[in-house]
C-alpha cells in the first residue's frame, strides 16, 4: 500500500525530476572517486529523431598528472614501465593523444609529413620561406625526438621481473580493468566514441580540433609543439567526448550503468598507477 501511495503522489513532471535526480546520484557515486580527470554526463537528442543518448564529457584540458614517473628518482625503467601502461590503455576510455599522435601532428605542420631531418629541412626551405643558414634554429625531427625525457621512451622498460611487486600488481590491475572495459559490445558501452554517431547528435562538432583535449605528452619538454597543436582546439573547440551510447529502449539503460562502471574501475586503476608511492630501490633495483 505505501508503494501505490507513494506512486499516486507524483505528477509527471514530478516523476521526471524524481528519475533524473536518481539517475544524477547513481552517476556521482560512480563517478566521484575519480580524480585523474573531471567528467560529466549528458543526455542528447537526435537531430534524425533517433533514440536519445548518453554521452560522457571530459571537462579536464591539458597534460594529465603523471605524478611519480614524471617526478620522482625512481628507476627509469619503473617509470617507463608505468608510462608505457597508460599510453597503451588510457585512450579506450579518454579523450587523449600521446607522443606519436604529437610528432605526426607537427610532422604535418611544420614538414609536409616529413619524418626524418633531410627531408624535413627541405621542405622548410620550399614551403616555408626557411634561410638554410638559420635551420640550425629550427625544430627538426631528431631534434624533437631527442627533447623525450627517458622515462617516455618504449626501450627503456624494464622487463617485469625487474619492477617491484607493488608496481607488478598495479599494471596487472589496469591491464585487466583495460580488458573488461574492451569486451563490451560498442553499443552497450557507455565510453565507446564514434565521431559519425557524435555528429548526429551534436551537429558543427566536427569542426572541433583533430587531436582531443588531454595528452600524456610533458609540457615542460613540448611547449611549442603543444601550444601549436592546441591552437585550433582553443579556437573551436576540441572533442571532448569519452563515449556516446544510444538507448533505443528503457533495458539498455543497465548495461549502460554497468559499462559505467567498468569504465571507472578501469580510470581508478589508471589512477592508483599515477599515485603509486615507489619504494626506494637496492642493490640491483638501482639501475635503470
Amino acid at each position: 500500500m505505501s508503494g501505490e501511495n507513494s506512486a499516486q503522489s507524483y505528477t509527471r513532471v514530478a516523476a521526471r525530476r524524481h528519475i533524473e535526480r536518481t539517475f544524477d546520484a547513481a552517476v556521482l557515486e560512480i563517478l566521484a572517486p575519480v580524480e585523474l580527470v573531471d567528467l560529466r554526463v549528458a543526455v542528447l537528442h537526435s537531430e534524425e529523431d533517433g533514440p536519445s543518448a548518453i554521452a560522457i564529457v571530459c571537462e579536464s584540458m591539458g597534460q594529465l598528472d603523471l605524478g611519480w614517473i614524471e617526478t620522482s628518482d625512481a628507476p627509469i625503467g619503473w617509470r617507463a614501465a608505468a608510462y608505457r601502461a597508460l599510453e597503451h590503455t588510457l585512450g579506450r576510455a579518454l579523450p587523449v593523444f600521446g607522443y606519436q599522435d604529437l610528432f605526426d601532428e607537427i610532422a604535418m605542420y611544420y614538414w609536409e609529413g616529413a619524418t626524418d631531418d633531410e627531408a624535413a629541412r627541405q621542405c622548410l626551405i620550399a614551403y616555408h620561406g626557411a634561410d638554410e643558414d638559420d635551420l640550425d634554429g629550427m625544430t627538426l625531427p631528431s631534434e624533437m625526438n631527442e627533447r623525450r625525457p627517458d622515462w617516455m621512451i618504449a626501450a627503456n622498460v624494464a622487463p617485469s621481473a625487474r619492477l617491484p611487486a607493488a608496481l607488478r600488481r598495479k599494471l596487472a590491475g589496469l591491464r585487466e580493468a583495460h580488458k573488461a572495459l574492451g569486451s563490451l559490445t560498442p553499443e552497450r558501452n557507455a565510453w565507446h566514441f564514434d565521431s559519425q554517431l557524435a555528429c548526429e547528435y551534436l551537429p558543427g562538432i566536427e569542426e572541433c580540433a583533430s587531436l582531443p583535449p588531454l595528452t600524456l605528452v610533458p609540457f615542460e619538454h613540448f611547449t611549442r609543439e603543444l601550444d601549436d597543436v592546441g591552437r585550433q582546439g582553443m579556437e573551436m573547440g576540441f572533442m571532448d567526448l569519452a563515449g556516446i551510447c544510444p538507448l533505443p529502449d528503457a533495458s539498455r539503460i543497465d548495461d549502460w550503468f554497468v559499462s559505467l562502471r567498468l569504465g571507472a574501475q578501469f580510470l581508478l586503476a589508471a589512477q592508483d598507477l599515477v599515485q603509486f608511492d615507489p619504494p626506494k630501490p637496492r642493490g640491483s633495483h638501482a639501475r635503470p
